[in-house]
């Protein structure tokens, strides 16, 4: 089976995304979900962004950085929202990396140099989410998938952006099911 690192959103480490890793376990995968807020969560994506303009975006690259430094090469990064960016930076710079799980969310690739050749890539978010469509991260996505020979964008029915959480209210069950259905069926490949 796969080693997958999952890194959560901008709420923190929830219930949710636990879930999501327990999920990817069940069916045979070794999950790390590394704690990049040191156990804090958040109620509302805006406190969940207050926190990280405390810390800032570099010290959580850092942190996510130093949270696989032990692990083996071959891994399988996965990130919802915020976490897209060290799952996208770690998939782009660290040698073996076996590919990206980017979850409403996507950054350019020029922002962490040219996607390395072999690592496929998915990108999935909700069609009507205004945080992906209106932030650049759509255009993005499609950056990618038009650069990378083994790239995918799925869009979804609705307007949520977490969508893949069980514990926040932007849960939509259905999304998430073909979410999950479709990292399982990615994740065997690698």
């Amino acid at each position: 089976m796969t080693d997958v690192v999952l890194f959560h959103h901008a709420q923190g480490l929830t219930p949710g995304v636990l879930g999501f890793a327990e999920e990817l376990r069940g069916a045979g995968h070794t999950v790390h979900a590394p704690d990049l807020y040191d156990g804090h969560t958040f109620g509302t994506l805006k406190a969940g962004l207050a926190h990280l303009s405390e810390i800032g975006v570099e010290e959580i690259l850092t942190r996510g950085t130093r949270a696989v430094a032990e692990l083996p090469a071959a891994v399988v990064f996965v990130g919802f929202s915020l976490g897209v960016v060290s799952a996208q930076k770690l998939a782009q710079t660290r040698p073996g990396a076996r590919g990206a799980v980017l979850v409403s969310a996507c950054v350019p690739t020029s922002y962490f140099g040219p996607w390395p050749a072999g690592v496929p890539a998915r990108v999935h978010a909700m069609e009507a989410d205004p945080v992906f469509r209106d932030e650049g991260d759509a255009e993005a996505a499609r950056a990618l998938v038009d650069e990378v020979p083994d790239a995918e964008l799925h869009l979804y029915p609705g307007e949520q952006h977490n969508f893949a959480d069980s514990s926040l209210s932007s849960y939509d069950a259905q999304a998430a099911a073909l979410l999950l259905q479709r990292t399982l069926a990615f994740l065997d490949g690698r």
